[in-house]
């Protein structure tokens, strides 16, 4: 089975079990930018990804004012008042159930994707979002702590949920060019949603005494106003076609997304593509036992011929965390303060910081669409790794050296730009190049797993080791970008511009599949 180059022509598998090939020229008529492609990124970048970055970046600046209230009001309750020590790990579990939320909900993404749907997963996500901000408005009035702790639980549910399912909604709605466009759609309104969470929680608007409440649930109206266009959002047309069976509805969503223009023969190209996707494991391994349409997360996990991509999509999810970028952001204020910002200036600097993350962010869907993926995430964790291990270095001399503190500024911007071009956007789409459509739901639910559970793994033991290590903190995370280097080296295959059929096969030996081999 050949494997088609971004720049050449894709295969489809006809029943003949003969190569139909669509020419580039004519498959790009087709695969343009409609209306319901731009209105599907838009709602669920903005009603969903957005909302999972906000609350990741409104809690840290309000944190003060927050636990004064939960003391005052536990006094109230319970007639008892916490220690300094007692209070910070009091709010430390305010802070990591969003993150056990997160785990939740990456679970059962695989569940809610598959007997839902797609379009359904994104309504759960905003359901859970809006309940959320309800807990948060309301829990000052109320007075109640427990109704903060569940508020964070339900917004992190709806951010598991937003990180599994929602790239796999996008990615299966775009043509094959628009994939990679489409898929960074969620990193991008993640990493925009901390910026905007983190401007709305300064003492200049919501982070006070008074207003910390309505920093916490703004974002509520961005997903009540984005969940308008809802009820006329296209359904996967892969979804209905391979797992509900519904080919005629599958027509009717893929005429929808092609636009007033798309051809019939790019309509039956796609159902065709579609119709064999289920075939190319039986073409590959004939005497084996036909896999069901639905897959569950123990059956892919048992899967031998899954194996190798189900390792490179928790790699590269776990690895996205464990690559020190939360690590970074948490020192780079202290970074800004050794070069003679005060600490009012060196907060401003870092949010500075987080906005260039942002505006990298801005072009990767245009990256994407043009770049190989290979390229920019090697590229991406091994440069990562050299300015974890330079910050490392001026980090630990910055005493000595005069201009270190300079450079380390330098290490933190440059650390921050090639994390954005590779481990910032592609993990989170990345499973659904590499999976059919069947066991696709369970792989991105375990890579979400993989990167809520090390999320959660960060935030629990960096402040212990930064503490004990001080500077080598950085080293762990410049040892898994190495990691992660290598592995991706030796066995990540190009998926821009290829069919799922000319991916799957290069991949379903485990490590013994040669992915690199099979390039043209």
């Amino acid at each position: 089975m050949e494997a088609n180059d971004q720049s050449e022509s894709i295969i489809l598998y006809a029943p003949d079990s003969r190569a139909q090939i669509i020419s580039p020229q004519r498959h790009q008529t087709d695969a343009r930018w409609t209306f319901w492609l731009v209105v599907a990124g838009i709602s669920t970048t903005f009603g969903a990804a957005v909302p999972t970055g906000y609350n990741i970046g409104v809690i840290n600046a309000p944190a003060n004012f927050i636990k004064i209230w939960c003391n005052e009001t536990l006094f109230e309750t319970y007639g008892s008042i916490l220690s300094e020590d007692s209070l910070n790990t009091f709010w430390a579990a305010v802070v990591s159930i969003f993150l056990v939320g997160g785990v939740i909900g990456s679970l059962g993404g695989a569940w809610v994707a598959d007997k839902l749907g797609r379009k359904k997963s994104f309504l759960c996500c905003g359901f859970l979002l809006v309940l959320g901000g309800v807990c948060f408005q309301f829990c000052r009035a109320i007075g109640s702590i427990e109704l903060l702790m569940l508020g964070r639980l339900l917004v992190g549910l709806a951010a598991g949920l937003t990180t599994s399912t929602v790239p796999m909604y996008l990615t299966e709605l775009a043509p094959i060019n628009l994939r990679g466009a489409l898929g960074v759609l969620c990193s991008l309104g993640v990493t925009g949603g901390v910026v905007v969470g983190q401007i709305m929680s300064l003492e200049e608007v919501f982070g006070t005494e008074e207003l910390w409440q309505f920093a916490l649930s703004f974002y509520v109206i961005l997903v009540i106003t984005f969940f308008v266009p809802y009820h006329w959002l296209p359904e996967s047309p892969k979804y209905l076609f391979c797992i509900k069976e519904k080919p005629d509805e599958a027509i009717n969503e893929i005429k929808r997304l092609g636009g007033q223009n798309v051809r019939d023969d790019y309509v039956k190209q796609q159902i065709e593509a579609m119709r064999n996707i289920d075939d190319i494991s039986d073409q590959e391994n004939p005497n084996s036992k036909r896999k069901p349409k639905q897959r569950s997360i123990w059956s892919v996990i048992s899967d031998p011929t899954l194996t190798l991509p189900l390792i490179l999509v928790c790699a590269l999810q776990g690895g996205q965390q464990l690559s020190g970028i939360n690590a970074v952001f948490f020192y780079s204020v202290s970074i800004f303060e050794s070069v003679g910002l005060s600490s009012v200036d060196a907060k401003f600097a870092n949010l500075g910081a987080g906005c260039l993350n942002l505006f990298v962010a801005f072009f990767t869907p245009t990256l994407m669409r043009k770049t190989d993926r290979r390229f920019l995430i090697l590229l991406s964790c091994s440069m990562c790794a050299v300015f974890l291990f330079g910050l490392t270095f001026v980090v630990y001399f910055i005493e000595d050296v005069v201009w270190f503190s300079y450079a380390s500024v330098c290490a933190v911007l440059l650390y921050i730009l090639f994390y954005q071009l590779g481990l910032g956007p592609i993990p989170y789409f990345i499973g659904s190049e590499l999976f059919e459509v069947g066991p696709r739901p369970a792989a991105m639910a375990l890579g979400s797993l993989a990167s809520w559970g090390c999320n959660f793994l960060v935030a629990i033991l960096f402040t212990t080791l930064q503490k004990a290590w001080g500077a080598f903190v950085f080293l762990p995370f410049t040892v898994t970008c190495v990691l992660l280097t290598l592995l991706l080296k030796l066995y990540l295959p190009e998926t821009r511009g290829r069919h799922i059929s000319s991916i799957v096969p290069l991949v379903a030996n485990g490590f013994r599949s040669k992915p690199l081999a099979s390039r043209l």
